[in-house]
Parts: structure tokens; C-alpha cells; sequence
């Protein structure tokens, strides 16, 4: 499990193809307190590490997470948000995430606040996942507070910490993001449908 508050942000170094799978390395300033087995959140999606190495991690992405997510897109030199899983007993700052990204938006406009930033995301409604205004929603990995939620489409408020602090400030119009829609939300959801 996960809260959504970035730690840091890993830089890609090496892609490497094996039949579906992605092998992923990152450098970043938490890789040297990662050990096999781990699991870490890049841009929203839980992966396990599986080497290490001086300053860097490597982690594995399979065909199903590469379809669902924006790591498919990765290349080197790409900067991907990083959290390490929740310690029991941590406060929970940002909400409970799985790590399992649900689906991929495209960024369709950035707008300047005068000291925040305005991130308008279309989303393919098709699945069923929806926002509400005012609920939390992850997007690469960032729990955020949803703004102006629409049949298919949202925005987040990203306040100068965030920007600074995650790859969000990289995120242009026509960009993709990794969703993960609130997991109360999904069971509300798919309880409503049995009634």
C-alpha cells in the first residue's frame, strides 16, 4: 500500500526488452536503501525490485502493466515519481493506494493560476471508472484532490511543492498519466451495480 506523497524522482537509465516483459533501471536517491523484493511505486505503478546496484534499482513490468499504464512510453532519461510502500504505523498523508493503475489519461490542457497549476486530464470512460468532485484520485503515482470532475474528464490543482517535487511539471498537452481511481470510490461502485 501506498499514500500518493512522492519521495522522489527517479531518472531512467536502461530499457531493456525479454519477450513482454520491460526491465526498467532507475537511478535515484533512494535505490541504495531498496533490497530485492521490495515493492516501489514508479509513476503510480507497484513493481517489485529485482537487482541493484551502486545508486540504482531495476524492477520488472509485465504486458498487462505495460498496456494499462504510461511506462510502456518510458525512455531513458525519463523521470519517474517514486514512493516506497506505507511502513505500518506511518500517518497517511495523501489516501490509500494500491499501486494498480486502472487506466491512462491524456493531459489535454495546463493553465497557469498565478501560483498553481490547473492539469485538465480526459480519461476513456468505457470501464466504468468515474471522479467526484472533491475525491481523491492518483495520477503517476500523486494522491490529488479531484476539481470539476466530468463523465470523462477531471482536474487537479497542483499547488508549487507538487509541481516542483514530481514530474507533473514535464506533463504537457497530448501526454499521457497513470490513473488510479479511489479505491472506496470502486467498491461503491460495484456495489451499486448488484442492487
Amino acid at each position: 500500500m501506498f499514500t500518493g506523497i512522492i519521495e522522489t524522482i527517479g531518472d531512467v537509465t536502461h530499457l531493456r526488452q525479454e519477450e513482454d516483459n520491460l526491465h526498467i533501471t532507475v537511478t535515484s536517491s533512494l535505490s541504495d536503501e531498496l533490497k530485492i523484493d521490495q515493492s516501489v511505486s514508479h509513476n503510480g505503478v507497484c513493481l517489485t525490485v529485482v537487482a541493484l546496484s551502486p545508486g540504482k534499482h531495476t524492477v520488472t513490468a509485465i504486458a498487462e502493466t505495460l498496456q494499462k499504464s504510461n511506462l510502456g512510453n518510458l525512455q531513458v532519461g525519463s523521470r519517474i515519481n517514486l514512493e516506497r510502500c506505507t511502513k505500518v504505523g506511518d500517518r497517511l498523508d495523501g489516501h490509500i493506494v494500491q499501486g494498480h493503475v486502472d487506466q491512462v489519461a491524456r493531459c489535454i490542457a495546463v493553465a497557469d493560476q498565478r501560483g498553481s497549476w490547473l492539469y485538465t486530464l480526459q480519461y476513456d470512460d468505457a470501464s466504468g471508472n468515474i471522479t467526484v468532485e472533491k475525491g481523491s484520485i492518483t495520477v503517476n503515482g500523486i494522491s490529488l484532490t479531484v476539481v470539476d470532475a466530468q463523465r470523462d474528464r477531471f482536474s487537479v490543482a497542483i499547488i508549487p511543492y507538487t509541481h516542483e517535487n514530481t514530474n507533473l511539471k514535464w506533463v504537457n498537452p497530448g501526454d499521457t498519466v497513470n490513473l488510479e481511481f479511489d479505491i472506496i470510490g470502486k467498491y461503491v461502485a460495484r456495489m451499486m451495480e448488484r442492487r
